[in-house]
């Protein structure tokens, strides 16, 4: 069973996350679709679709990283996210919160052994196929 496939999204947190894409985006090119923004790229295994990397400043009093208290909190991408949440519980992973499922995928959360939240996201890839997210 493949376990990651890639990186989903790379979130962090910030004082202020309206004025950090606004400085990305004027100092580094980053344009913000929303409040964060996307990486586009082609997926390798399946040729003419579209992957996603989400880019994304938090206010620094979120309590989506909890029960982490890092500032930084990585997604990957995976293939069937039950079966693998499932073999990381049988391997002693600390498991945080249920699987929770939306029109564009499937996310699960683990903790490493530094206390570090990790996101797990398997993508609706009907929603993804062949349509760019930043077309609008």
């Amino acid at each position: 069973m493949k376990r990651v496939t890639g990186i989903g999204g790379i979130f962090f947190k910030c004082e202020n996350p309206e004025s950090i894409l606004r400085w990305y985006n004027e100092h580094l090119g980053i344009s913000p679709v929303g409040e964060s923004a996307v990486f586009e790229w082609m997926q390798k295994e399946k040729a003419g679709e579209y992957g996603h990397t989400v880019w994304g400043p938090f206010e620094r009093v979120t309590k989506y990283f909890h029960p982490s208290t890092k500032d930084f909190m990585i997604n990957y991408r995976v293939e069937n996210l039950e079966a693998l949440i499932e073999r990381l519980r049988e391997e002693g992973v600390e498991i945080v919160g249920d699987i929770e499922k939306y029109d564009y995928g499937k996310f699960g959360w683990i903790m490493d052994p530094e206390g570090n939240k990790i996101e797990l996201w398997e993508p609706d890839d009907k929603i993804f196929r062949k349509t760019s997210m930043l077309d609008g």
